[in-house]
């Protein structure tokens, strides 16, 4: 009868039957092959291996050769790593230090180790240093640890001043040292420090070395000097007086400052900052607020590398509270308020044709929203429909262009901070008319679904939000009593807000956003005036600066930034 069935299950039977089979192997008892490595052979069971080691099993369980064998011989792979291996077999442990981590690396990918591979990377990526790094990323290469390999540029782009010191970057090749010099992602505040690792690299070999300097120059952006910095040092340089490749790429970076009409004719890769932030660009403000406070479509940008604000073609209609967005280069400019009602009208700003279109309408009028892209369609979330604050959110698709509804938030948020964060969409603080909010949600668009995340230290309304180097900024607003100045930094390793340094000016309806590795804080309200001022936050120095004022705008302003590729061809 099934009811006199009964399953008895030893679930720690394999915690016993492996260490009593490695004490049976440590006795030389029952084993039915030797691996030999040189002249150093190790015995054991075959059925261990197999059900231990990838390569065995495929060695022992499909009629090769070596599965009749009783003495089989390795190649390719250390004695004592193979040892370690072996011992892993039995008992799932294994040992790494500095001195055999990268033999039990090469041996974990001869045996289809994947696990000990992986552990070996991590081992490698927690010791990284200005002095191993370059051979590391080698070595990843060579045995295709990608992970490891995107670790160590990352710590390359990171460190690169350090990094350049080191003898192994001075024994890189041309085509090595090439490849780090070119990267957008060096984590750099001036370019003359890539242009003096560049010179260093090449004077340690002055036989060889200096014919290579004019292919090498190319990568440094040279127009990016200051022209003191070009006269006074690069200039000067006697392996650059000798080269008439190295002084015309010199008399080009000359031309980029003596004469500005002629920048568009330089190639874009040289008249772009570094930045490690993925983001570099032309920062646009957009509508606003006059004094007297009625809303205006005035529309200017700041180019970064001249550090000077323009005025571009305005918007159609007037626009405060406006929601902004950039999308394949095309700037969004959402909804907002005109000086008489709530707008659920949207256009966009083509930088080449510089021109402003209409596009189809949102589905519900909203000023004070929060709006980003994210998937290559734009998303708006909350805001002020003229009656209360909105939990809804939209997304538009250009390809359509229609809007479409997606779920509702779990709060009612007008004036809060929208950004896209690790691949979701964040949105920070604001209030629904009653309560001021510190809590943070976040949308996972392939879900559907919102979850809240660690709250912010401080309750915000009319913030401003941005994402730099994996971690998220909430600056400003104010919490109801207060016009804030202080900003807090969200690290989602921890789940965790801390404040960093405070902004110089308390700002309210800030507008914050990430461009070439440091933040933007423009415009805002300080309970008393609109603000034309901007800030800059270098996370290093942990400090605030003032940077060039707007020219044309007197605070509340909206934010985006187009990609200095978006002017290609202007």
């Amino acid at each position: 009868m099934a009811d006199d069935v009964v399953v008895f299950h030893k679930k720690d039977l394999p915690l016993e039957a492996f260490p009593l089979m490695e004490e049976i192997r440590r006795r030389g008892k029952l084993c039915d092959v030797t691996l030999k490595v040189g002249d150093q052979k190790f015995s054991g069971h075959r059925i261990v291996l197999a059900a231990s080691i990838p390569y065995f099993h495929a060695m022992f369980t499909h009629d090769m050769v070596e599965s009749k064998q009783d003495e089989i011989t390795m190649q390719g792979i250390e004695p004592s790593a193979l040892e370690a291996l072996i011992n892993y077999a039995y008992n799932g442990k294994i040992q790494l230090d500095t001195t055999n981590v990268q033999s039990l690396l090469v041996g974990a990918c001869f045996l289809h180790l994947h696990t000990i591979k992986e552990a070996c990377c991590d081992f490698l990526r927690n010791r990284l240093h200005p002095n191993n790094v370059l051979g590391v990323r080698s070595f990843a290469d060579q045995f295709m640890c990608g992970n490891l390999v995107d670790a160590c540029n990352s710590y390359i782009q990171k460190q690169f001043i350090e990094v350049t010191k080191s003898e192994e970057f001075l024994a890189l090749s041309h085509d090595e040292v090439s490849l780090v010099v070119s990267q957008d992602e060096l984590c750099v505040d001036n370019e003359e420090v890539v242009f003096e690792a560049v010179m260093r690299w090449v004077k340690t070999d002055q036989l060889v070395r200096p014919e290579l300097l004019p292919a090498l120059l190319c990568h440094v952006r040279l127009p990016l000097l200051s022209p003191m910095y070009l006269a006074d040092v690069v200039s000067q340089e006697e392996l650059i007086k000798t080269s008439l490749k190295c002084r015309d790429l010199i008399d080009e970076a000359k031309d980029y400052h003596l004469i500005p009409e002629r920048r568009n004719q330089l190639q874009t890769f040289r008249r772009r900052p570094r930045c490690h932030s993925g983001i570099i660009g032309i920062i646009y403000a957009v509508g606003g607020l006059t004094s007297s406070g009625d809303s205006i479509s005035t529309v200017e940008f700041f180019d970064p590398i001249v550090g000077q604000w323009h005025v571009d073609e305005p918007m159609s209609t007037f626009r405060s509270r406006v929601g902004i967005a950039v999308l394949k280069n095309d700037l969004y400019a959402i909804g907002g308020y005109d000086g008489q009602e709530r707008l659920n009208t949207v256009e966009v700003f083509n930088i080449k044709t510089k021109k402003w279109k209409l596009v189809s309408p949102m589905l519900c009028c909203r000023s004070a929203l929060g709006a980003a892209a994210l998937d290559e369609k734009v998303y708006v979330c909350g805001g002020y429909d003229g009656v209360s604050s909105l939990n809804s959110v939209e997304c538009y698709h250009p390809a359509s262009d229609q809007w479409k509804m997606e779920t509702n938030m779990s709060k009612h948020r007008s004036a809060a901070g929208v950004t896209v964060f690790s691949g979701h969409l964040y949105c920070l603080g604001g209030h629904d008319g009653l309560s001021i909010f510190d809590s943070v949600e976040c949308y996972n668009v392939i879900t559907s679904q919102w979850s809240m995340v660690a709250p912010m230290l401080t309750k915000r309304c009319r913030l401003g939000v941005a994402a730099l180097n994996g971690k998220l900024y909430a600056a400003g607003g104010y919490d109801g009593n207060v016009f804030l100045k202080s900003v807090e930094q969200y690290d989602p390793t921890n789940n965790k807000w801390s404040y960093v340094a405070p902004m110089n000016v308390k700002r309210s309806r800030v507008a914050l956003v990430a461009n070439c590795g440091k933040l933007y804080a423009i415009g805002g309200y300080d309970g008393a005036s609109n603000l034309n001022s901007v800030e800059v936050f270098d996370t290093k120095e942990n400090k605030w600066s003032f940077a060039a004022h707007m020219r044309a705008h007197e605070g509340g302003v909206g934010v985006g930034i187009l990609p200095l590729e978006a002017l290609d061809d202007v």
